[in-house]
């Protein structure tokens, strides 16, 4: 068990300072000439007084109690949060890029133009789409600015559509996204195979429906078969289709997301494009289009004349901005790096080295947990819990075991429709030892299950804090210090 670490509160004393400043050099003004008085604090600020030493080992000793990508397997369904290239961390850093100001004029900043223009390629082609928006901040938003080009569309046809259809086993920002964009939502059921129902799917389908959202390999990490039957019945009522890009990575340089009929994606650069993700770094959510839908793109778009790269922001339907400037630049740069690092051979390898890690460990797993689709995966499977369950032990109890041997559980209770899901992702960079460590584990926690379920419901017993109230912790968090550590 880790020793509790004290609050910055709780350490240093009166007096310590953690740097030292040079003499002032101009006149000093009274602070009334600064601030009017009441403006000004009437008591001292109640600040903690540490040396840098003391600083520093705080926060890395903090550090060393969050999980991420560098420090150990993060096989969250989903999500791939794969291993980032140190070198994209370079290339970022670069000053002629961390330095660079949005404002700028296009002239003096040809080489980030540049960039833009060449990383919008590649993924044009990635994707089979024929223009790209870097402006979206992260996954989520690249799903509403699809909704809202896709709205955008509809209405300068003068066509009022106001429903959207997505499968039971999408993910839970797809709906919501739809929603915000003044849509209504319609669930298209699954059926045995785990896929989209294709018969259920035109019962729905009406001259309401805007469009259909769709990920490809779907959330239980099946490719959906029947893609080119459901794009033309999509198609064949005057809808259009949508591609959530968060599991791209089962499939870049195999399939193209526009080859199998969809007209608008949104990719996931922190993803697919192994750049920091949650609470390693901001994220990235470009979305592409068909030509039909270029027009009501986001401006600015960066273009290439022949003077250079300039800003076009002239597009007549636009939507206007969804994001200040044009994106998160840092991280484009380093999936830009990604790309040209990799080749088109090595994006080809690395998502049938994610396919092949996935179904490894589905294999190997299924002799101890129950899996709901027997058959031959993408990139990410789903595991069920639900003979554990059965002894008392959920889904989530595995997961708050598998702590205890150093790994970050995977995702829980997703996708809805499997009972006691355990959604696992292994990317492609881990090796087998890696994966043959985590298939112990987990087949170590069923034999407890079975044996001493008492012990599983327990754990964790080796981290820092052991179970949490996560509701109350999300939804009323505690985050000023009062004095009192207990009611803190």
């Amino acid at each position: 068990m880790k020793r509790e670490q004290p609050l910055l509160f709780e350490l240093g004393a009166p007096g310590r300072r953690g740097c030292s400043l040079p003499p002032l050099d101009v006149p000093a003004k009274p602070i009334n000439e600064l601030l009017p008085p009441q403006m000004q604090r009437q008591d001292p600020l109640a600040l903690p007084e540490l040396s840098e030493g003391e600083l520093v080992r705080h926060y890395t000793a903090l550090s060393t109690r969050n999980h991420g990508v560098d420090s150990g397997f993060y096989p969250l369904g989903s999500c791939t949060m794969k291993y980032n290239p140190k070198v994209n961390e370079e290339v970022a850093r670069l000053p002629g890029f961390a330095l660079l100001h949005p404002c700028q004029p296009p002239e003096s900043v040809q080489g980030a133009m540049e960039l833009l223009y060449r990383a919008g390629l590649y993924l044009q082609e990635i994707t089979g789409m024929d223009q790209v928006t870097f402006q979206p901040a992260a996954g989520a938003h690249g799903e509403l600015t699809g909704m809202m080009l896709i709205r955008a569309y509809h209405r300068s046809r003068n066509d009022q559509r106001k429903v959207v259809l997505a499968p039971d086993s999408s993910h839970g920002t797809n709906p919501a996204s739809a929603a915000m964009a003044g849509y209504e939502i319609k669930e298209v059921p699954s059926d045995e195979r785990g896929l989209v129902d294709l018969e259920a799917l035109r019962q729905l389908l009406n001259d309401e429906v805007a469009a259909l959202m769709l990920t490809n390999p779907n959330t239980l990490g099946l490719f959906e078969q029947d893609i080119l039957e459901i794009a033309a019945a999509v198609h064949d009522v005057g809808g259009l289709l949508y591609y959530d890009g968060a599991n791209l990575n089962a499939i870049m340089g195999h399939a193209r997301p526009g080859d199998m009929g969809f007209d608008v994606v949104h990719l996931n650069l922190h993803k697919t494009f192994a750049t920091p993700h949650g609470g390693g770094g901001p994220g990235s959510g470009p979305v592409g289009v068909k030509e039909h839908l270029a027009p009501f793109l986001p401006v600015p778009l960066v273009e290439k004349g022949e003077k250079g790269y300039f800003w076009k922001d002239d597009l007549p339907h636009t939507i206007g901005k969804v994001h200040g400037f044009h994106g998160n630049f840092g991280v484009i740069v380093k999936a830009y790096t990604y790309m040209v690092m990799m080749g088109a051979a090595g994006l080809r390898r690395a998502a049938a080295d994610a396919v092949l890690n996935a179904n490894y460990l589905m294999e190997r797993l299924k002799n101890s947990y129950a899996l709901p689709y027997d058959r031959r995966c993408k990139h990410e499977f789903v595991i069920s819990a639900r003979e554990q369950k059965k002894r008392g032990v959920s889904a989530g109890d595995i997961a708050k075991a598998l702590l205890d041997y150093g790994f970050h559980p995977p995702t829980v209770y997703f996708p809805l429709i499997v009972e006691e899901a355990l959604m696992i992702e292994p990317t492609e960079t881990e090796s087998r030892e890696t994966l043959d460590r985590f298939a112990e584990a987990l087949e170590e926690i069923a034999r407890l299950a079975a044996e001493d379920p008492a012990s599983v419901l327990a754990a964790p017993h080796t981290t820092p804090v052991s179970r949490l109230d996560e509701v109350s912790a999300a939804r009323r968090p505690r985050v000023c210090w009062t004095g009192n550590r207990k009611s803190d």
